[in-house]
């Protein structure tokens, strides 16, 4: 067994860096990934990995070992964001106001060079590796639709790991820490319903844009007044969206936004706090208030024993120098949870900045680019972890 697959990674990091382009140049949002999926799975039958469709534009592959033992799953995501490029490269996407710009064509080719490598020496394995292309990360979480549809039983997956691309941190290191990792997220939406009436005339009206102008402001004192200064929880408004005519009190307001926690207690008390604030000014301002607060992501937590694990696998691929330790989580949220909740797991990132290049720019934005020098990197440190884990390491 290669303990090292550095270079051979590097080796083959040019067919891979194609394939990258290739998955840049055809994003695609969630649920309608039919192009990705077409491509991983013909990429997968070329390398004789065994594959089944799941959750329709998810795929769920196999690599089986040549002896009997543990199972551990690699999540990538798929889909893309409605997001126009605006990064001049040679690659950049073809399907106009549609970009990767969260690096999720990154994580797909990184998880099928990982996979050509595991497959050359799978009979040298025991046990098996799972590997999930997973739709709708950025929608409304292609996690749990793969976990309904069977993909961790068929063998049973004991542990997961996923990487996410972090231009802030360069290429050639990674960044991990245990225990919280992501955010766990509730997504709101606030209809105001007020008495519409002329501008000239504002005592007659009930109005929604003052009530809901204040309603924004107060709900920052979720995060300001109502919580620990150490504990950190976000509530971004989004979206406020009312009125036809600057003479006019509109008859309804709609606010749409995220609340970001790291779970539990926090949790259940910050969406008690924000139904008060809502509740309690729309009252005041003599308004009713339609409160939505839908259940997210559930946060990613990193089980101890799996994130030395992968920072071991890591250091010999980068050097444990080039290992960082994250000093806090991020309040991002990410759909892995719903794996890690299951069984241990670690998220973790993997650096794709370059500053000389020009990959600076952050995630989620038309500029971001993820260095294609990091992709054999990538895949080096997931087959790294996969033959460390089920060799027991």
């Amino acid at each position: 067994m290669i303990e090292n697959f550095k270079e051979e990674a590097a080796a083959l990091a040019s067919s891979w860096q194609e394939l990258f382009y290739t998955l840049h140049r055809c994003p695609e949002l969630g649920r309608r990934e039919h192009k990705t999926a077409a491509l991983i799975r013909r990429r997968l039958t070329e390398l004789g990995i065994p594959y089944a469709p799941a959750a329709d534009t998810g795929t769920a592959a196999v690599i089986q070992g040549g002896r009997s033992g543990r199972t551990i799953g690699f999540r990538a995501d798929i889909d893309a964001l409605p997001i126009t490029e605006d990064t001049g490269l040679s690659y950049a996407s073809q399907n106009p106001g549609v970009m990767h710009a969260c690096g999720h064509d990154f994580h797909t080719a990184a998880l099928l060079g990982a996979a050509e490598l595991l497959q050359k020496r799978r009979q040298e394995l025991p046990g098996a590796v799972k590997l999930f292309f997973q739709p709708d990360e950025e929608g409304d979480g292609g996690a749990a639709r793969m976990i309904a549809a069977g993909c961790m039983e068929e063998p049973r997956v004991d542990a997961m790991l996923c990487c996410h691309v972090e231009s802030g941190i360069p290429t050639g290191t990674a960044a991990v820490k245990v225990g919280a990792i992501c955010a766990a997220s509730n997504p709101f939406a606030v209809t105001l319903r007020g008495r519409g009436s002329h501008g000239a005339k504002p005592h007659l009206g009930a109005d929604v844009i003052v009530a809901g102008a204040q309603i924004v402001s107060a709900l920052q004192t979720i995060s300001s007044r109502r919580t620990s200064p150490t504990e950190p929880v976000v509530v971004t408004v989004g979206s406020f969206h009312s009125g036809t005519a600057g003479n006019v009190l509109p008859e309804e307001a709609k606010l749409t936004g995220i609340l970001r926690t790291m779970g539990g207690e926090a949790r259940e008390r910050v969406k008690a706090d924000f139904r008060a604030i809502v509740s309690g000014i729309a009252a005041a301002m003599g308004v009713e208030a339609e409160i939505e607060i839908f259940e997210g992501y559930p946060g990613c937590r990193n089980d101890s024993g799996m994130t030395e694990l992968l920072r071991r696998a890591a250091g010999k691929i980068l050097g444990p120098e080039n290992v960082l330790a994250l000093p806090e989580p991020s309040l991002g949220t990410d759909d892995f949870g719903y794996f890690s909740d299951m069984v241990p797991g670690c998220y973790y990132y993997i650096g794709v900045g370059n500053a000389e290049k020009g990959f600076t720019c952050p995630n989620h934005n038309p500029h971001f680019a993820a260095d294609p020098e990091a992709l054999p990197l990538a895949a080096a440190v997931e087959a790294q972890a996969a033959v460390d884990y089920l060799c027991g390491e």
